[in-house]
């Protein structure tokens, strides 16, 4: 399920290098072939899942500067994340969090602690 126009999950915003992960079933298998063996899911140790949402990136700290010309609108500027959406993600569950949204479960995973992206390059 990725993101569209008319879904619920338009409202959420994803922050700083996290990524917003639909877990997949255990038995779900890529495209490639690519699945955890029922061993690995059981320990529950890793998970894998499709990313429906990213965070901008990590943020750039901006230098101080004291010049009163200077333009008070600056942007903040991001070091953009690997994961993108729509990739599966095989990540570390001791670093995610588990939420529920909408009655479906979903994990909040820091970039860190994603092992792994396979990326259907033709989507």
């Amino acid at each position: 399920m990725l993101l569209t126009p008319d879904n619920k999950l338009k409202k959420l915003i994803v922050i700083g290098d996290r990524v917003l992960v639909r877990p997949a079933k255990p038995d779900e298998q890529t495209p490639s072939g690519l699945y955890l063996p029922p061993g690995v899911q059981e320990k529950e140790k890793v998970q894998q899942g499709y990313i429906i949402k990213t965070g901008p990136g990590y943020a750039i700290p901006m230098p101080v500067e004291d010049e009163p010309w200077k333009s008070e609108d600056e942007q903040v500027k991001y070091v953009p994340l690997q994961a993108r959406e729509g990739d599966l993600a095989i990540f570390l569950v001791s670093g995610a969090t588990e939420v529920m949204y909408e009655k479906e479960k979903y994990y909040i995973v820091p970039q860190s602690a994603i092992l792994l992206l396979e990326r259907e390059e033709e989507l």
